[in-house]
């Protein structure tokens, strides 16, 4: 199964977010120096154990490189970074067509964590799964997995 997680507001939380431990190498602070969200690393080798493919998938310009690198840090291998250059770049080759902000059915993935209500909405317009968490909510953790179970035991 491949899943995606969105950044900004949902793997990266601002001030009022708990945090895992800063594992950022001095010498990359200034390229890569965002704080991840507490459970993250847990998760992430709690779907790799129900046989997850871990994708990022963001609106924003990020670097792929500098994205995965970051999360290197922390111990967590992603198998694909899909940014707005790389969603812009596929809606060219096929366009034509009215699409949303963002399409992980394009890409593969079968379930997309985001922290917004319109990607949702637009995963029920256009045919793929997308489970919605708010960065306040301490239990996010629970809701992923609760969701990837129920896509690997339907």
């Amino acid at each position: 199964m491949r899943i995606s997680f969105d950044l900004d507001d949902t793997l990266i939380c601002g001030e009022q977010v708990p945090c895992e431990p800063h594992r950022i190498p001095f010498f990359f602070k200034p390229w890569i120096n965002e704080p991840l969200r507490l459970g993250s690393c847990k998760l992430m080798k709690q779907l790799k154990q129900y046989g997850c493919e871990i994708w990022i998938y963001t609106s924003s310009y990020r670097s792929p490189c500098l994205i995965r690198l970051w999360l290197r840090c922390y111990g967590i291998h992603v198998a694909g970074v899909i940014n707005q250059t790389v969603h812009n770049a596929y809606l060219r080759r096929n366009s034509g067509y009215e699409w949303p902000s963002k399409n992980p059915k394009a890409f593969g993935i079968d379930l997309h964590i985001d922290d917004s209500e319109g990607v949702r909405l637009e995963g029920k317009k256009y045919g793929f799964e997308v489970v919605v968490i708010s960065p306040e909510d301490r239990n996010w953790n629970r809701a992923v997995l609760e969701a990837v179970v129920r896509q690997l035991n339907p």
